[in-house]
């Protein structure tokens, strides 16, 4: 599904918000043709896009670098210019468009001072942005398995930059480990994502959101008051239509 964004110099999109043959962003031969750099960036940029809704489409093993430079509008060569290949291209898709969606969830996180509230408002840009672009949250989140260790590696890597997002939690109590408790979260978050882009519901991905915060914050807070702080104050029999 291609979705609609607006224009202008802040808004960044995911890889695979764009066809790969965006027409705006076509090459013109000629005399005022633009400087080198301009170019090899807007390839690159085509690249991504047509890798991402090539691996999509196909799934990583399936995928050849024929069939991205086609839906890219690229050339083999200019590909072998930019990566060394489908894997570096991949892991490059997967590390700029993940950098993305966690700039714009600190973005949101840090503009709201209460911290429970902050999670929820983080949580929400994640699940909005994965819905909003499918083609990248089925690249990024199922198909990077299918890449091997490095896809392990760099799945791993983001899941650790997801732990910035509690720095404030409360202490457990019983000498109970805070971050083992902040990675388990981080991980039972990240699996349920998985299961609802591998059953086909991206585009609903936002109705995760209230069960996803309580999730969040009810192993620090204790359901009650995780429910209190997010204004959910009939817990839980108000929690599935929050």
């Amino acid at each position: 599904m291609d979705r609609k964004y607006p224009r202008g110099a802040d808004v960044v999109l995911l890889p695979g918000a764009r066809t790969g043959r965006d027409p705006a962003r076509s090459i013109k031969p000629g005399p005022r043709r633009l400087p080198a750099g301009v170019v090899a960036a807007t390839q690159r940029e085509r690249l991504l896009d047509g890798l991402v809704r090539t691996v999509a489409e196909r799934g990583y093993q399936h995928a050849t670098i024929s069939d991205i430079c086609r839906a890219a509008g690229v050339t083999r060569p200019v590909f072998y210019e930019l990566f060394s290949g489908k894997e570096d291209a991949f892991l490059a898709a997967h590390r700029y468009g993940t950098g993305v969606v966690v700039q714009r969830m600190t973005v949101a996180f840090a503009a709201e001072p209460d911290w429970c509230r902050a999670v929820r408002k983080g949580l929400g840009v994640m699940l909005q942005l994965l819905a909003g672009t499918p083609a990248f949250a089925t690249m990024a989140v199922i198909e990077v398995e299918a890449v091997g260790p490095a896809g392990r590696r760099a799945r791993a890597q983001l899941l650790t930059r997801f732990r910035s997002f509690f720095a404030e939690v409360p202490q457990l109590p019983g000498g109970l480990e805070s971050k083992e408790m902040v990675d388990a979260v981080v991980g039972g978050v990240y699996s349920t994502v998985y299961r609802w882009i591998d059953s086909g519901r991206t585009e609903q991905l936002l109705d995760l959101l209230p069960v996803l915060s309580m999730f969040c914050l009810s192993p620090f807070l204790g359901p009650a008051e995780a429910a209190e702080r997010l204004g959910v104050r009939d817990w839980p029999k108000r929690v599935a239509d929050w």
